[in-house]
């Protein structure tokens, strides 16, 4: 259970700003083999880079994410929320966000790679299409944990957009996505 509930959160691109909160909420969900802070500046300069943040209506940052879109598939490279806002549904909120950027820009197909030993989050993706296709053997280099790779089957097949529909309409009744 979170420490403070919000019924409504604020997803925009990130901007230069916005990199000394995100970075704070990344060392601590992360440990010390995060992103450095200049790796974040580096990726709003980069043209295949999407980034979010997700702020409460009072202007904190809670939860980011980034991706990339190169050609048809889009990789989400990093998300987090901050650990007193776990369980609110921002994680999802954002994923919605990757999404519907991802149907605007012709994006068929999302990748990403989650630590094997964390289940939410693997629960959060396959809720939204994500499966498991293969392992990366050590990938993580604190303890070197094996990722799961996870694709999502095109985004725009009938099926996909059905449940992602359904996924959407019960999310928007549990928080209020501006």
């Amino acid at each position: 259970m979170s420490l403070t509930q919000i019924s409504e959160i604020h997803i925009n691109p990130m901007t230069g700003d916005d990199i000394e909160e995100v970075v704070k909420i990344e060392e601590a969900a992360y440990g010390p083999h995060h992103w450095a802070k200049s790796s974040f500046y580096d990726e709003m300069s980069n043209k295949l880079a999407k980034y979010y943040t997700a702020k409460t209506p009072a202007g904190e940052l809670v939860g980011y994410a980034g991706t990339w879109h190169i050609i048809d598939e889009g990789h989400i490279t990093t998300i987090a929320v901050k650990k007193d806002y776990l369980r609110n549904h921002i994680g999802e909120a954002i994923i919605h966000k990757i999404l519907e950027d991802c149907y605007e820009n012709g994006v068929k197909y999302l990748t990403l790679e989650v630590r094997a030993s964390n289940i939410p989050a693997i629960k959060l993706y396959e809720k939204y299409g994500f499966q498991s296709l293969g392992t990366r053997k050590g990938y993580y280099q604190d303890n070197n944990e094996d990722a799961l790779i996870m694709w999502t089957e095109n985004i725009f097949y009938d099926k996909f957009k059905q449940k992602y529909q359904e996924n959407i309409k019960t999310l928007k009744k549990l928080i209020n996505i501006r």
